[in-house]
């Protein structure tokens, strides 16, 4: 038996799993926040010192956490930014996903290359303002001095991984983080620099694209460091989720992905392609509202998520003919930013709390599923569904969710994914070195516990859910689907 590390350095801190490389049992952890510049005031521009996340690093790892360890693998939040000099200096401070004040920047890049369909073409995806390539595009613009000074672009984990091995020449990343950069192609796997001039103006030095199973190298201690991930790819991994897999995590808003074995082309620009971290394909959509959608009918109905959950189930399927098109904060999917949400069906008899609390469970989980439908429009596989998140645990969630979806739905046990998954990429990495594992597929590590909610003989009733739905979304936004 050996050890493996996963580290995956978030936002907030860093989260250390030291597991056995044979099972994948968590066999110690720690955590330590880092603190985040420019956090508050609340809506300013988010950025960091990244010698904080090193030192939240050595705090989480302390009094021995890594002793044994063979090999460590990194994850880290996707589509940060380190903009480097030519001597390896950061030029400013990184900017992390959280800033999204280069979303002008973003627009401008999109026309720029002749709209959303080029892009889908390029890059699989279509430019944001948390993207690399759009904050390239901001730097060039509002700090040209920087913008000229920058030689080198590295993403949060490839960062960290540089700094782990003591600082090399050779700067590498993997195919999962760079699929989300704007400028790396997740069809050819290969980079699209002028679009990195296209943004800032000039060439810049680029990491190495690794293999899912490449070492980056060792540590001056001898330790071996995978390639790492982005930390949505890790998660995944740390899932264990496969083909036919699809994964929807539920926060104020949500995150829709699966996992499929060709990079998508999307014109519309709803499905963002990313490439994974095992040689496979993450296409992905984005939703606006979902538990945003229950916290705000909670305090409507002067309960909290449990009381509302506890509400909706006090009513029927359908909600008594309610309707809630939960659209609150504009959506994303379909592309209708600056539209509203709808309640229809009043009457007097579905006037009544319970009924109102099962339209916003019906109205949050038929969104998803719309999402879901577009994935599968797509020609992916959708057989089984993992529901993520503090939400997946309400009673309400998990007897509505199976029938609108329409596949079997999985709710894992709350676990740190993605470090998890850098720490099995760590264990897949090191059996490929020392000759017991294979470059093909990730050593197939036990999964924790789960639920599994089959829809059983409730599928009829979510059908005409969600028929009764798509009547409301076509009357009130007629179309909105037609381009996705």
């Amino acid at each position: 038996m050996g050890k493996v590390a996963g580290i995956d350095s978030s936002t907030a801190g860093t989260t250390v799993v030291v597991c056995d490389t044979d099972t994948g049992e968590v066999l110690r952890q720690g955590y330590a926040p880092h603190p985040v510049e420019g956090e508050a005031p609340a809506g300013k521009p988010t950025e960091s010192d990244p010698q904080s996340w090193l030192l939240s690093l050595g705090e989480a790892a302390k009094d021995g956490l890594l002793e044994g360890v063979l090999a460590i693998g990194i994850s880290g939040q996707q589509q940060g930014l380190l903009a480097l000099d030519a001597g390896g200096v950061l030029v400013r401070p990184a900017l992390l996903r959280g800033d999204k004040r280069a979303q002008p920047q973003a627009l401008d890049l999109t026309a720029a290359l002749g709209g959303p369909a080029k892009w889908a073409q390029a890059v699989q995806s279509v430019p944001h303002g948390a993207y690399p390539v759009a904050k390239l595009r901001w730097l060039a613009e509002h700090e040209p001095a920087a913008a000229q000074r920058t030689a080198e672009v590295l993403l949060p984990h490839d960062w960290l991984v540089w700094q782990l091995l003591g600082r090399p020449q050779r700067r590498t990343t993997d195919r999962g983080d760079a699929s989300g950069t704007g400028y790396w192609s997740a069809a050819t796997g290969e980079y699209r620099t002028d679009l990195v001039e296209l943004a800032l103006g000039h060439q810049v030095a680029l990491p190495q694209v690794l293999g899912p199973a490449e070492p980056a190298g060792q540590t001056p201690e001898g330790l071996l460091i995978s390639a790492g991930s982005g930390d949505t790819m890790a998660a995944a991994l740390g899932l264990g989720v496969g083909p036919g897999d699809a994964v929807v995590s539920l926060g104020a808003s949500s995150t829709v992905f699966a996992v499929h074995d060709e990079a998508l082309t999307d014109p519309s620009g709803t499905v963002t392609s990313f490439a994974d971290a095992t040689g496979r394909h993450l296409p992905l959509l984005q939703t606006r509202n979902a538990v945003r959608v229950l916290r705000a009918t909670a305090e409507l109905l002067g309960t909290d998520l449990a009381g509302l959950s506890d509400l909706a189930l006090r009513s029927t399927p359908g909600a008594y003919g309610l309707v809630l098109l939960p659209y609150l904060e504009g959506e994303r999917t379909p592309d209708l930013p600056h539209t509203a949400g709808t309640l229809a069906g009043l009457r007097r008899e579905s006037m009544k709390p319970e009924h109102l609390a099962r339209a916003a469970f019906e109205g949050m989980l038929c969104g998803l599923a719309d999402a879901l439908d577009v994935l599968r429009g797509r020609g992916v596989a959708v057989r089984r569904i993992f529901l993520l998140g503090a939400a997946a645990e309400l009673p309400a969630v998990q007897a509505i969710a199976p029938a609108l979806f329409e596949a079997p739905v999985v709710v894992p046990q709350p676990g740190d994914y993605a470090a998890l998954g850098a720490a099995r990429q760590a264990a897949w990495s090191l059996g490929v070195v020392l000759g017991s594992g294979t470059a093909q597929e990730p050593p197939a590590w036990r999964t924790g516990a789960q639920q599994l909610l089959e829809p059983g003989d409730d599928l009829p009733v979510g059908q005409a859910i969600r028929q009764q739905y798509t009547a409301v979304r076509e009357q009130t936004h007629p179309g909105a689907f037609a381009e996705v």
